[in-house]
């Protein structure tokens, strides 16, 4: 869907547009940086508006010394707000349906990630806290209606684009792709809103049902006795959009480890042991056990939760790393528990490069450290070297095109002022003169790129500005050249 309809099907008034050739967005006269006139929409047709986070764009923008990145950030770091939000009251309690982008279904990860940068603001502004607290209990609803789908329809009558899939998708669902990922994103939100806020009102009774179903699935989803209730068939010609066996996956040792289906770029894994995403349930179900150990006084479930986060350590430990020429000890992709293993990255969160973006403490692991090497080598299969930009590919989008998002990532994970001036370098000239983020660039040409509107690249883009003008003020204090 585009984004002229999805505005009228959400009720906001439309004024004249003026669609720049090169993306979906209207272009205003707001906020002139230099000769670069801004891409947000017109305020009348932005789908929320936040105070907090049009001061931190004013704020941001007169410390970045490079008119073209303070360009980007003004178009980026609030496209998610401008153009994707769905906030209304319903039964007496916020409701925040938040899409993707170019298409107009809300992914569990995604809607996450999409308002993780604008929580530190919660606290100064009422209304995006309302609206991100209604994001939490939407995606409680869609946890209790499918907890194996990633993506979601708030109109229960519209047909999924994939009304073929085996099983068919319940109304609502838009795929029912089981990522580990997706459920993991529910609990970091809440968590961290809780953390931020102090507002335990989120943990009603809904809530506790959907983060024991999220228990019982991580539980269902180990295997130990090697069967799981779930499949997926799709028709298509891409080999990477179902799993292998007639939609089972590939076979398995049990191990303690969560198998996962599919990956955070809805790719379906080569082995289901996805390591990223084991590691990410290790740490969501240890936030789960301080918030009902902290704050619900059950200390049953804490204890039920912290065991189970104990058991998938232990499991990563033997499992999930091993020996790489040139490399020595590092993260696996993804593995079997026969002892086969893939060496790779995707440019999705969670990935092996986004491990300390998701966890700080990551950063100084000497096998993240090493594994960190290998990603950014050509030992790995989808590290590509092009023209203007080096970076992550992924299998999603073929064997030739560069995700901003992995650059992203990588400036995040940095500790090194001269790599992150690099990565922001190339974003910089990678954009296309569109002034957002795509999906993924051809690594000739980044003109052929991916997805003109892609909230969540445009979000994180914003977030590793705001982190690098705290962290590292002297890399956006001078022309990014």
């Amino acid at each position: 869907m585009k984004r002229r309809q999805f505005i009228k099907n959400n009720g906001l008034a439309l004024g004249a547009l003026t669609l720049p050739s090169f993306s979906g967005f209207a272009a205003n006269f707001l906020l002139p940086v230099d000769g670069y006139v801004s891409n947000r929409p017109p305020i009348t047709e932005r789908t929320f508006r936040s105070e907090a986070v049009e001061r931190m764009i004013v704020d941001i923008q007169a410390k970045l010394a490079d008119p073209q990145i303070a360009w980007l950030f003004e178009n980026c770091y609030p496209n998610t707000l401008d153009t994707t939000v769905d906030y209304e009251i319903i039964d007496g309690k916020p409701d925040t349906f938040i899409i993707t982008g170019d298409i107009d279904a809300m992914w569990l990860r995604d809607s996450t990630a999409q308002v993780w940068p604008y929580l530190p603001l919660i606290n100064e502004d009422e209304p995006l806290k309302n609206m991100i607290k209604g994001l939490i209990n939407r995606q409680v609803k869609c946890v209790l209606l499918d907890p194996y789908a990633n993506a979601f329809y708030k109109d229960l009558t519209k047909v999924s684009d994939w009304n073929d899939d085996v099983p068919q998708p319940v109304p609502g669902v838009h795929e029912r792709k089981w990522e580990i990922d997706s459920l993991c994103y529910v609990v970091r939100l809440s968590n961290r809103y809780y953390e931020l806020s102090g507002d335990n009102s989120i943990f009603d009774a809904n809530w506790d049902k959907a983060m024991r179903l999220i228990a019982q699935t991580f539980r269902t989803e180990q295997r130990m006795d090697g069967t799981s209730p779930y499949r997926f068939s799709r028709r298509t010609n891409a080999m990477i959009d179902a799993p292998v066996f007639n939609g089972t996956g590939r076979p398995i040792k049990p191990t303690g480890l969560i198998c996962s289906m599919f990956r955070p770029s809805d790719d379906a894994t080569l082995f289901p042991y996805l390591i990223p995403s084991n590691i990410f349930a290790e740490l969501s179900l240890r936030q789960l056990a301080t918030i009902y150990m902290d704050v619900l006084n059950d200390p049953a479930f804490a204890a039920e939760c912290k065991a189970f986060a104990d058991e998938i350590s232990e499991a990563l430990q033997i499992y999930g790393m091993a020996e790489h020429l040139g490399f020595g000890k590092i993260f696996a992709y993804e593995v079997d528990g026969f002892g086969n293993k893939v060496f790779m990255d995707d440019a999705n969160v969670p990935s092996l490069m986004s491990l300390a973006y998701l966890e700080p403490s990551y950063a100084n692991d000497p096998v993240y450290q090493r594994t960190r090497k290998f990603l950014l080598s050509d030992a790995n299969p989808y590290y590509l070297l092009g023209d203007l930009g080096e970076g992550q590919a992924s299998p999603h989008t073929g064997k030739e095109k560069i995700w901003p998002m992995g650059i992203i990532l990588r400036a995040m994970t940095s500790n090194d002022p001269k790599e992150i001036f690099h990565c922001i370098k190339m974003l910089k000239n990678t954009h296309a003169e569109t002034g957002f983020m795509h999906e993924a660039f051809h690594k000739d040409d980044p003109y052929d790129f991916n997805r003109a509107w892609f909230a969540w690249a445009n979000t994180l883009f914003g977030e590793l500005i705001i982190k690098v003008v705290a962290e590292h003020p002297d890399v956006l204090a001078q022309p990014i050249d």
